[in-house]
Formats: C-alpha cells, sequence, structure tokens
C-alpha cells in the first residue's frame, strides 16, 4: 500500500536526492541570506536597521542608481547595436556570415572583466594606444575609466545577448506576413517598424533582460574600470570583506537588494511576453536577399567591424601575453617570460581551475541528465518546483550566491568556507541551468515511442534510461555541459568571495594580477582562459551543428 501511493521506484528516489540537494545549496544558503540580514551586531532581535541604512544614506542608495544607470544604459545600447545586427545577419548575404557568426559568439563567451582588462591596456593611463597618441602627437586622449568605461564594455560584451535572440526570431517570422503587408501596399521600411519588430519583440525583450540582468550582476567589470563609480555588487563585495572586518549583516541585505532588483525585471519582462506572444508555423522563412559588388561591401563592412571590436579583448589579451614587461608597463619586444612567471607562481591558480571546473562538469552532466528528464518526462508539482528553483541562479548575482554559501557554511557541523568543496558547489549552482536547458529541448524532441518500445520488451523504466534515453540525450547534454564547462573556467564574481589561499582560480589570479599592475602575467593567464573558450565553443558548435541555443 505504502508502494502504491508514494511510487517509490527509482524516479522517486532521484527527485527526492534533486530536492534535497537544491535544499541544502541553494534554498538553505538564500534563506540564510535573508534571514542575515535582518539582524545587526549593534541590535537584539529582528530588525529592519540594515535596510533603513541603505535607504536613508545616499553612499547605499545611490550605488543602486549607479547600477540601475549602467544597467539601463548598456541594455539600450546592445539594442541599437544588436538589432540592426540580427537584422542584416538574416535577411543578407553578408560576405563570411557563417565566421562572423562565430566570431561575435566568441565576444560573448568571454568574461566581461576580461574585456575591462583588456581596454585598461589600450586605452588606460599606461595603455598602448595612450601612450601611442602621447608620445607621436602629444594627443591626452579621454580616459576609458568610470562610467562610459563600465557602459562600453558592456555593450561590446553582450550585444550578442540581443543579436542571438533578435537572429533566432527573425529566422522563425512567416514570410506571408511580410508578403501580405507588401501586397497591401506597405514599404519595406513601414513593413519592417508595424510587422516584423512588433512579432519579435518578445525574442528582443528577453535578449535585453539577458544584457540588463547581467550588467545588473557584474562585479569583474565595475571593480577593474569603475575607479570610484560605486555599484551594488561592488559596494556588496566592499561591505563582506571590509579591511575593518566587514558587515556581513548589511552585506546580505544589500545581495537581497539586487536580487529583488534583478527578480522584479525578470516578473516584468515574463508579464510582457505573456500578452504579446505569437505563434507561427514558420514553414515558409524569409529568403535571404543577395545583394552584389558595392552594396554588399558596404553593408557588411558595419558588421565586421562591430565583430571586431567584440573579439578585440581576445586579440589584445593573446598579443599582450607575449610583450615584455617592467614596473612600469609593456616595454616593447616579445618574449615568453609571461608564461614562465605563471607556470612557476601561478601553477596552483591553473590547476584549480581545470580540477574545480572538471569536476562541477561531471557532477552537472550527472544531475542535468536526470532533471532534464523529470522536468520533460516525470511532468507534476515535483518537476514544476524543480524547473522554477533551476532557474533561481539567473536572478541570484555570483557575489550574492558567494555570501550566502559563506553564512550558510561558515560554521560546524558544515564548515566548507575556503575549501575547494565550496568553489565545485558554486560552479554547480550557476552553470546546472545551462545543461539542463539544452538537455530538456533536446528531449522534447525526441519521440516517446522508443522509451516505450524497450520497456514493452520487458526493460525496466530504469534500465531503459540509461541504456536508451539517456544515450540519445547525450548530445544535447554535452552541448549544455561545453557551455557550462566555459562558464565555469571564466568564472570570477563567485570565485572572488570563496576562494582561499588554496583554492584561487585563473579568474581571481587575473583579478589580483591587474591590480598589482601586472599586465604581462594577467595577459597571459587571461590568453589561457580565451584559448580555452576557443576550443570548447568549437566542440559545441560541432556538436550543436553551428545552432546556438541560449537559455
Amino acid at each position: 500500500m505504502f508502494r502504491k501511493y508514494f511510487k517509490l521506484d527509482f524516479w522517486f528516489w532521484v527527485k527526492a536526492v534533486v530536492l534535497i540537494l537544491m535544499l541544502a545549496f541553494l534554498i538553505y544558503p538564500f534563506a540564510t541570506l535573508i534571514t542575515r540580514s535582518f539582524f545587526s551586531k549593534k541590535e537584539e532581535g529582528l530588525t529592519l536597521v540594515n535596510y533603513i541604512r541603505f535607504f536613508s544614506k545616499k553612499y547605499y542608495y545611490s550605488a543602486l542608481g549607479r547600477s540601475l544607470f549602467v544597467s539601463v544604459v548598456a541594455m539600450i545600447t546592445t539594442l541599437i547595436i544588436g538589432v540592426p545586427m540580427a537584422y542584416i545577419m538574416s535577411r543578407f548575404n553578408i560576405y563570411g556570415k557563417k565566421y562572423v557568426h562565430i566570431l561575435i559568439i566568441m565576444s560573448l563567451m568571454s568574461p566581461p572583466f576580461i574585456g575591462a582588462y583588456s581596454w585598461i591596456m589600450l586605452f588606460g593611463r599606461a595603455g598602448l594606444v595612450t601612450k601611442f597618441f602621447e608620445n607621436n602627437f602629444d594627443v591626452i586622449l579621454p580616459s576609458i575609466y568610470g562610467k562610459l568605461g563600465i557602459i562600453l564594455v558592456f555593450t561590446f560584451k553582450l550585444f550578442p545577448y540581443v543579436y542571438l535572440y533578435t537572429q533566432g526570431a527573425i529566422g522563425s517570422i512567416d514570410s506571408s506576413l511580410e508578403e501580405a503587408a507588401e501586397n497591401l501596399g506597405s514599404n519595406k521600411f513601414r513593413r519592417l517598424l508595424t510587422i516584423t519588430l512588433p512579432v519579435i519583440l518578445p525574442s528582443i525583450a528577453a535578449g535585453a533582460i539577458m544584457v540588463f540582468m547581467t550588467s545588473l550582476a557584474d562585479f569583474g567589470t565595475p571593480m577593474l574600470i569603475g575607479e570610484g563609480y560605486m555599484v551594488l555588487p561592488v559596494l556588496v563585495y566592499n561591505e563582506y570583506m571590509s579591511e575593518l572586518g566587514g558587515n556581513a549583516h548589511l552585506a546580505s541585505a544589500l545581495s537581497v537588494i539586487v536580487v529583488l532588483c534583478s527578480l522584479s525585471v525578470l516578473l516584468l519582462q515574463k508579464y510582457y511576453v505573456s500578452r504579446k506572444n505569437y505563434v507561427m508555423t514558420a514553414m515558409r522563412p524569409p529568403a535571404e536577399i543577395k545583394l552584389k559588388g558595392g552594396k554588399r561591401f558596404l553593408l557588411s563592412l558595419p558588421v565586421y567591424i562591430v565583430a571586431f571590436i567584440g573579439v578585440l579583448p581576445q586579440i589584445v589579451v593573446i598579443v599582450s601575453s607575449f610583450m615584455k614587461t617592467d614596473f612600469t608597463g609593456f616595454v616593447g619586444g616579445f618574449s615568453l617570460d609571461n608564461y614562465e612567471t605563471i607556470i612557476r607562481r601561478l601553477g596552483t591558480n591553473i590547476k584549480n581551475t581545470f580540477m574545480f571546473s572538471t569536476v562541477a562538469i561531471i557532477i552537472i552532466i550527472v544531475l542535468g541528465l536526470l532533471i532534464s528528464y523529470i522536468i520533460v518526462r516525470k511532468r507534476g508539482i515535483v518537476a514544476q518546483i524543480m524547473d522554477l528553483l533551476i532557474m533561481f541562479p539567473y536572478v541570484i548575482p555570483g557575489a550574492v550566491l558567494g555570501i550566502s554559501l559563506i553564512v550558510a557554511f561558515n560554521k560546524r557541523p558544515m564548515l566548507l568556507t575556503g575549501t575547494a568543496v565550496i568553489m565545485i558547489i558554486a560552479f554547480v549552482v550557476r552553470k546546472l541551468p545551462y545543461t539542463v536547458r539544452s538537455g530538456s529541448a533536446f528531449l522534447q524532441q525526441m519521440d516517446k515511442s522508443v522509451e516505450e518500445a524497450s520497456i514493452n520488451l520487458g526493460v525496466s523504466p530504469m534500465k531503459t534510461f540509461f541504456k536508451v534515453t539517456s544515450r540519445l540525450m547525450l548530445p544535447g547534454i554535452l552541448s549544455g555541459a561545453i557551455l557550462s564547462w566555459i562558464t565555469c573556467i571564466n568564472e570570477l564574481s563567485s570565485s572572488i568571495m570563496l576562494y582561499g589561499g588554496r583554492t584561487s582560480t585563473i579568474s581571481v589570479a587575473i583579478y589580483t594580477e591587474v591590480v598589482r599592475n601586472s599586465y604581462g602575467t594577467a595577459a597571459a593567464l587571461a590568453t589561457i582562459l580565451t584559448v580555452s573558450t576557443v576550443i570548447s565553443l568549437l566542440i559545441f558548435l560541432r556538436l550543436s551543428k553551428g545552432k546556438v541555443s541560449i537559455v
């Protein structure tokens, strides 16, 4: 009877284990963070003093205003660049379209702080371009530091979100809609404004929200290039890691405010999309317009320029990694000194990055397989809860997740702070959604009859899953896992909060080397990440057959 009502089969235990893991490493840490925000060292019992302090002192609430400002402006600038890029790439025969598309994706895959670091090397006070103009033309270029620098980095780093979402939507439009408008006398520009853009607006909004949330949550870029332009993630870090002992309670309250801002924007976007949802057959996608000669070149040129600026950070770090440096910066000439230095001095960081990421990816693949199957094939209240919880890390900035894990696991019997275990947990929690979404999308396209045939032949559901279904799901799972791997090796926001002396990663080392003005070693470390990212991305494109899916 007990078995009948509670279905104590294999999937019951899988659901139970997954929910326990989510409870332990996602819900419990964040609940602890919220609870901590209502306490204070100066007052006993529950109190709102931390929130009152935030909203009453300009130093704190102005940081929120700055975060919202750079995020909104970055969202607008990426729309200005990303939407036209997507339209041109989708509708016209741009020269080398396939390779331009790969370059755009590459610019998205590297972490934003590498972009900030690259712009510093080019246009910082001792930057290559700055020194060139100063020494040869006696011209002082405008400063790259501050809010304009942050917006510049965000724009050319994050416009691929808008581009990829918009391009996918444009490719799914049924051409009969535009043909009908044209037959009714509408010119091409009016048709674009009244038919094409309104139909794809939900997808454009989804890309814009990804830009907003990524900008709002980013720590590395404003920390490196902000120079006093205090935004909320940096304020959270400073409050928690203060040399005077820090204020974990206030940092917790700031973290809750960041999450509430992200969650509010995400819910608004979902509400908007639910009201503006269009369904089309997409049986007749628009035909590519064939241009020739000068017209084709003139339309290809701005696409090339934007794509080049997008990948410029990777080019800069690779070239700079071979340049000789001293305490004044780059001094010219090429050598392997920077690589010899990092292998000798920072080899542990390199080893940690790939070891932690490898362990995390193994866990992500196993959990991704199981959770994807539950969400798609075992629909019900438990599956809905998992689907909701698995997306929660997208709302939680990395620094906030780091603080929540520290607050939750900074005392016995679960004293994990500063260990490799907590770093791996952070990687899994933050990056698992990529694999789950990819696996779910792949499984939805699979015919159930394959599994049903195996079960009808006497194979148990559990064996059917491991011998048949999981093998068929593997390409989709591996595609998502490679994206998870790329983001794991590049992770900074949570790592900077969680690392200890023996668990520092490449991203943390790059940040500390830039702060120490050791640009050569930072470039060599960034090159290792860039090359690893490119190789992983090429494997991903091969597995996904060139189709990139963003959650």
